[in-house]
Parts: C-alpha cells; structure tokens; sequence
C-alpha cells in the first residue's frame, strides 16, 4: 500500500542541510525520512522542547530498529574486541 506524501519546499541554512545530509547517510535513509524522523522525535521529546538523553538514547535505538538477535552479535563482537585489547592502567 503506497503511503501518501506531500511535497514542500522549505528554505534552510547551509549548516541545516549539512546536519541533515550526515543524518540521513548516518542513518543510511534519504534526507526526506531523516527529516521525518527527527520531526517524529521533536514531538514525542518533553514539552519544553529540549529532549532528554534518556529520549534521545530512545529514539536512537527505536530508529536503528535493532533486534535482539543483531544486539546479542554486537555484545559478543563489542566484549571480544575489549578482550583483545592491551589493558593499560594509568598510573596512580
């Protein structure tokens, strides 16, 4: 079922684009779903429009749309890489 869209034409700052541009290709989706769902995040943050870390931290994880079985690779491959790496400790 083909979802409806409607085109805008909306004026932005150089440095808007580029923090959408590195949104989008971070998140490996075009800019118009980028777009999308950082407008999605602005209105499930806190009314004062300042998102928490925790809601933040989130919608990341929501947007990644990670399974337990591809987060359960990721902590083996996270922990044996830590394993495999030198320990240094800092002098006290």
């Amino acid at each position: 079922m083909a979802t409806a869209t409607v085109k805008s034409t909306y004026a932005l700052d150089v440095e808007t684009v580029r923090a959408l541009e590195e949104m989008a290709s971070g998140w490996g989706v075009s800019k118009s779903e980028a777009l999308r769902r950082a407008i999605r995040a602005a209105l499930l943050g806190p009314a004062s429009g300042t998102p928490t870390a925790l809601a933040a931290l989130d919608e990341l994880q929501r947007s990644l749309d990670l399974t337990s079985v591809a987060a359960g690779r990721w902590e083996k491959k996270a922990r044996a890489e830590r394993r495999a790496a030198p320990h240094r400790r800092e002098p006290r």
